[in-house]
């Protein structure tokens, strides 16, 4: 059975925060933001706006690219690192939203920035075995609430999003094969320290500020180059796929400067590597499946194209997807 993707859709909220609406609070400029990052502006979520509202629309619009109803969906994974609360998943208000309540199962999955991936390659599996026909993957989320706003070193780096994909049985082409990683013994460079049962929410958390995301950026930055060209090699080899044959790569929007240095580690032209964090920023685990809905909606995704994602985040996490489109 050869499984791929059936519907595209995507949701990127309104309101765009320039770099220079940073220089009015923080003490940075649009030329450091640029110049470090590649960032000139990002979206942020309308305040009316949670995790599960971005998804909805998304998730709305690849059903219509795949002229599929929501009663046509078995399951619904939504990769999140901002959930609209810890409980319900969700999974269950999207499920709702899209008029899908008690027709299909629905669970989140957390895995950082790499979550849609591991969404993807979850859903992939039910449909494989022959479980279910249609699963929904997801990729959402309103990050840019769980970053300090006086941190210049984080804040400045991210932005709202979401991006969903219908994966079904497909005639030609389809997802060929994939990778996963984790190391754990790493995964306190990238922590959103307060809220769980370690450390629950307290007047301590609220005093220390717990309740935004800790990173140690030059560390984080060291795995994720290191990660996007072992990572691919590894599913390339695996696969026995020229890097020269790879009509698009997509990687994780999470630094300009990660993407170059991981490309040109890995050895593919720039031509090839799909940017979008110029105008969205770093949309955690939304930041694939929108580049690839950017590219298929622009028209540049071809049938036949042979198509490498890639992505890393906290855990630390890697997950690579090689697809024929």
């Amino acid at each position: 059975m050869r499984v791929g993707i059936l519907g595209l859709g995507s949701y990127i909220p309104e309101k765009i925060v320039t770099n220079y609406d940073f220089e009015k609070f923080l003490d940075t400029s649009d030329e450091w933001i640029r110049t470090r990052t590649g960032i000139i502006e990002r979206r942020f979520a309308d305040e009316t706006q949670a995790t599960s509202d971005l998804a909805t629309i998304a998730a709305k619009r690849a059903l219509e690219d795949a002229n599929l109803r929501p009663e046509d969906i078995d399951l619904i994974i939504v990769g999140t690192n901002s959930p609209d609360t810890l409980y319900p998943a969700t999974a269950c208000l999207v499920q709702d939203k899209i008029g899908a309540s008690g027709k299909c199962g629905a669970f989140d999955l957390q895995a950082g920035c790499t979550g849609w991936v591991y969404a993807a390659v979850t859903g992939l599996q039910f449909i494989k075995t022959g479980a279910y026909k249609h699963v929904l993957v997801i990729g959402a989320e309103v990050i840019t609430r769980l970053m300090d706003p006086t941190d210049k070193g984080t804040y400045v780096l991210f932005g709202d999003g979401a991006g969903a994909a219908v994966l079904g049985e497909v005639e030609e082409g389809g997802i060929i094969d994939f990778e996963l990683y984790a190391d754990g013994s790493i995964s306190e460079h990238l922590v959103y320290p307060a809220g769980g049962s370690r450390k629950p929410f307290s007047e301590e958390v609220l005093k220390e500020r717990g309740y935004y995301t800790k990173m140690n950026g030059n560390e984080v930055f060291k795995f994720s180059v290191r990660e996007i060209s072992r990572i691919s090699k590894k599913l390339l080899d695996k696969t026995n796929t020229r890097l020269e044959d790879i009509d698009w790569f997509i990687p994780h929007q999470a630094n300009v400067r990660i993407i170059q240095a991981g490309a040109e580690k890995l050895g593919i032209p720039m031509e090839k590597v799909v940017v979008t964090i110029d105008k969205f920023g770093n949309s955690s685990a939304a930041t694939v499946p929108v580049s690839l809905d950017i590219i298929y909606k622009e028209g540049k995704l071809k049938k036949g194209d042979l198509v490498l994602m890639v992505s890393f985040g906290a855990g630390m996490t890697s997950g690579a997807m090689l697809m024929r489109w």
